[in-house]
């Protein structure tokens, strides 16, 4: 369906389908999408203008991205690989290729997506922006070198190659050992009891406790109590021996059965425990046996490096007095101001430098060349409010929002011209100050020729729209259509969009919920000498019994303190254990090291208050981390429900008279699922140099259960037809199933009933992960004195779904519960009973309490730079 057309108000509906306003827009052309059937779009026809910001809006779940991402960007990817060799081909990830009639007038496409994945901590600042690259050729070809020295490459300033790389700990700053307190934790245990933890579990870790009695050790002594010698070789040896095992006798009847030459159960090898872990870390193929043998390896900073990473000869080369390791470590701020000097004629500043570059006029001009370019790289950085990052800074340790900004910061610079830029909510995590910044760069592109294709929920960001396509109605089966597509006042008179209604003024009102009386915290949690990256010495207090919102410039460390420091302190003081940390596979020892948390809680009474724990019994950490990280993982596992469903299907009659129990009915249990896609649902087609293609199975069709299994019916439906229905229809379905009917009504309030009960984590967004989350405690939130902690709930929302949850969170208030975010949503941060801004500004500028208080007296601090955007939310 093309898109809504008005003739009014000096609007003109162009015979191709076109909605726009005379004279407002110049453009060269348009994109002409016919049919577009990607995911939910319902055989979409629209015109989208080049070398202009065009914005892609509606509720989360619309398809937006299937637009924009999904068909446009794919369309193109797709038209650029078929102009390079089959064997480059194989070198890109490819996108599917996108369910669409035709596409006319599409130039070559960027992307620049939110990075949702796990990046290596071997990837940085530094190698994103490409920053790092310049630095090694200014350290190469005009670091001052020690006297007789030979120049370097620019690689042998690089930690990740072997002429660079530490030969000591591999260019990764720490080397990691087995010792005896990470191998033995408890010392009180003897070696039966399994002292010795770090060894296998199961048979093979008795095995070599049977080898010990043979070979005459104490395996009943606590080892604490045990000889030195006799515990060193037992975890240390690089001996094997190999002896008889008399498996379950006790040491005195293995001593008879050896005197006798008794025939042994077997021969067992002895491997010691540091053997074991270092050998089954650096071979084994599981990932959950390299996971568990790594947490038996403590790491230290590398004796020969310091924890520079490089070799030698690398770090004795100096520029500006500095090895190239102390300037990765500067922000970019500083590094900036250290290179300006150079950028004029080479030479820096004082009488020695100009005389060496007297001496050396090609190396001056070499610094002044590589000098010139970076500053002009790290203006644009530093335009874009990043310049409190450091080149060294790991990117697993950024936020999507610093990520995606540091990509386009490179393509800012990049010059290119007549390319289509597709940003994936380029304003997620960006305080509004911080927006202005990014709008500057996004103006700067298509000043340069480019057009904008902008997938995006913030307000600030449409107003500034040359166009606006807008997806809906709803989410899921309930969207799909282009509402409208046009320049952004013609929005104001389509009224079933659900933008307009917070895009204009005189409209808000409709937009906004009845004002609530604010709330009086029941008591405070208050922490005191809290230090951890920017945060130094800093005394804060978070009220309980009410919702409060932490604001700040991005980079003042608001997520330090939230999502770091209030987590480490309450889990700690709640016994919790903090959560564990996602690696990639194979990275496990280039993770970050976990930076110690310095502060404590404060536990006291004032005004006769509670204060402290007393009000806390539980934490709850809602993030926008995946719910899975396989197709096998979906809505109704997560959460539970899935359970409930299969014991139905058990208590069936025909499933009993079959003797089917519940584990019959899940996909992931051989006995049920469909052998020949083992439960997929679909089969890939490795096509190399083409995408690889996704077919639904033919022997189950997609269904993934076997027949027998489908044969089995509830309310004559099968229980793949149970997982693909949307949410807002099981919950019809299973009305009078109350274990049922409640999760999915929770589901419903928070604005997800378009999902299907079947769909793949993998397919979720960050904000519906999150909203998953949420609801899974919504179901269980009764008994208050919880402490819910999250970090942007908002990303990803359109603002009709941020008021679902705001709804949401208010209700686990009110039934006595305490809300903490980190926000950057004004008129979320408006809505919320206390709210604590940290800054003034970002990196070393920030990290104190610039004000706390009601939204109405933080809106009045004059040194918050939040408070004149809360202001203008709250008038």
């Amino acid at each position: 369906m093309g898109p809504r057309l008005r003739g009014d108000d000096g609007l003109k509906a162009a015979g191709d389908g076109r909605l726009r306003r005379e004279g407002e827009l110049q453009t060269s052309g348009y994109v002409r999408v016919r049919g577009a059937r990607e995911h939910n779009l319902k055989n979409v026809s629209v015109d989208i203008p080049r070398d202009a910001l065009v914005v892609f809006t509606g509720v989360s779940g619309s398809g937006k991205s299937s637009l924009a991402f999904g068909t446009l960007y794919a369309e193109a990817q797709r038209r650029y690989l078929e102009s390079v060799s089959p064997y480059a081909r194989r070198l890109f990830h490819q996108m599917p290729v996108p369910e669409v009639d035709d596409i006319d007038g599409l130039p070559p496409a960027v992307a620049l997506q939110q990075q949702r994945g796990t990046p290596t901590a071997r990837s940085s600042v530094g190698s994103v922006s490409t920053l790092s690259n310049s630095l090694r050729m200014l350290y190469s070809r005009a670091g001052d070198y020690p006297p007789g020295q030979g120049i370097l490459y620019a690689e042998s300033f690089s930690p990740n190659t072997a002429e660079g790389a530490c030969p000591e700990c591999s260019g990764l700053g720490r080397v990691y050992q087995a010792t005896e307190q990470s191998m033995v934790p408890d010392d009180s245990l003897t070696i039966r009891e399994r002292a010795v933890a770090a060894w296998p579990p199961a048979w093979h870790g008795q095995n070599l406790r049977d080898i010990l009695v043979t070979m005459g050790y104490d395996v009943d002594t606590p080892w604490r109590d045990l000889p030195k010698k006799d515990r060193d070789w037992i975890l240390f040896t690089d001996e094997t021996p190999t002896v008889p095992v008399y498996a379950g006798l006790t040491p005195d009847e293995t001593k008879q059965a050896l005197k006798r030459k008794d025939t042994p159960s077997y021969q067992g090898t002895f491997s010691s425990a540091r053997r074991y872990v270092l050998q089954t870390f650096a071979t084994t193929e599981s990932a959950s046996m390299k996971k568990r043998v790594a947490r038996y390896m403590v790491s230290t900073e590398c004796p020969l490096c310091r924890g520079k990473r490089l070799r030698q000869e690398a770090l004795a080369i100096t520029f500006a007095g500095l090895d190239i390791t102390e300037v990765s470590r500067m922000p970019l701020e500083r590094l900036a101001d250290l290179l300006q000097p150079y950028v004029k004629d080479g030479a820096g500043t004082g009488a020695d430098a100009r005389s060496r570059a007297a001496a050396h006029p090609e190396q001056a001009i070499v610094t002044q060349r590589i000098a010139a370019d970076l500053c002009a790289r790290l203006t644009v950085l530093l335009d874009l409010g990043l310049g409190y990052l450091a080149l060294e800074r790991s990117t697993p340790t950024l936020s999507p929002g610093e990520l995606q900004r540091l990509r386009l910061a490179t393509q800012v610079r990049s010059s290119l011209f007549g390319v289509v830029y597709v940003l994936d909510e380029p304003s997620a995590g960006l305080h509004p100050a911080d927006t202005e910044a990014l709008l500057d760069a996004l103006a700067r592109l298509k000043a340069a020729g480019n057009s904008l294709f902008v997938v995006e929920h913030a307000l600030d960001v449409i107003r500034k729209a040359d166009w606006i396509v807008d997806v809906g109605p709803q989410a899921g089966e309930g969207g799909g259509k282009v509402l409208y597509s046009g320049v952004p006042e013609g929005l104001r008179d389509v009224e079933a969009s659900h933008t307009r209604r917070y895009l204009f003024d005189d409209l808000q009102d409709a937009a906004h919920a009845p004002a609530r009386a604010a709330r009086e915290p029941t008591g405070w949690l208050r922490l005191a000498g809290i230090t951890r990256n920017n945060l130094h010495d800093l005394e804060v207090a978070f009220p309980l019994g009410v919702m409060s919102a932490v604001t700040g410039v991005s980079g003042s460390g608001k997520s330090t303190l939230v999502s770091q420091v209030l987590v480490d302190l309450v889990g700690a003081a709640l016994g919790q254990a903090a959560p564990e940390e996602e690696v990639e596979e194979g990275a496990e020892l280039e993770r970050e090291d976990i930076v110690p948390t310095l502060g404590r809680i404060v536990h006291d009474a004032r005004d006769g208050a509670q204060d402290g724990m007393r009000g806390v019994r539980r934490m709850v950490r809602v993030d926008q981390k995946p719910i899975g990280r396989t197709p096998r993982s979906n809505l109704a596992t997560y959460t539970g429900l899935f359970d409930q469903v299969r014991k139905l299907f058990a208590a069936t009659p025909q499933a009993k008279k079959r003797r089917y129990d519940a584990g019959r009915f899940s996909f992931n249990v051989a006995k049920g699922r469909c052998e020949h896609c083992a439960g997929e649902g679909f089969v890939m087609v490795e096509l190399l140099f083409l995408p690889s293609v996704y077919a639904p199975c033919p022997t189950c069709e997609g269904a993934r259960y076997n027949a027998d299994t489908l044969a089995v019916t509830f309310k004559d439906k099968n229980i793949a037809e149970v997982l693909g229905m949307t949410v807002d229809d099981a919950h019809a379905f299973f009305l009078e199933e109350e274990a049922v009917a409640r999760p999915l009504q929770v589901l419903r309030e928070v604005g997800l009933g378009y999902l299907r009960l079947g769909q793949s984590a993998t397919e979720l967004s960050g904000g519906e992960a999150q909203r998953i989350k949420l609801a899974t405690e919504l179901q269980r939130a009764g008994r208050g004195g919880t402490l819910y902690v999250l970090d942007e709930p908002t990303t990803g929302l359109h603002p009709v779904d941020a008021d679902r949850l705001m709804a949401q969170l208010n209700r686990l208030v009110d039934a006595g519960n305490t809300v903490i975010m980190v926000e950057h949503t004004m008129r979320v941060v408006a809505g919320c009973d206390w709210v604590i801004d940290i800054g003034p500004g970002a990196g070393e500028a920030g990290g104190t309490v610039v004000a706390a208080g009601a939204p109405h007296e933080v809106a009045k601090a004059a040194a918050s730079r939040t408070a004149p955007y809360l202001k203008a939310s709250l008038s």
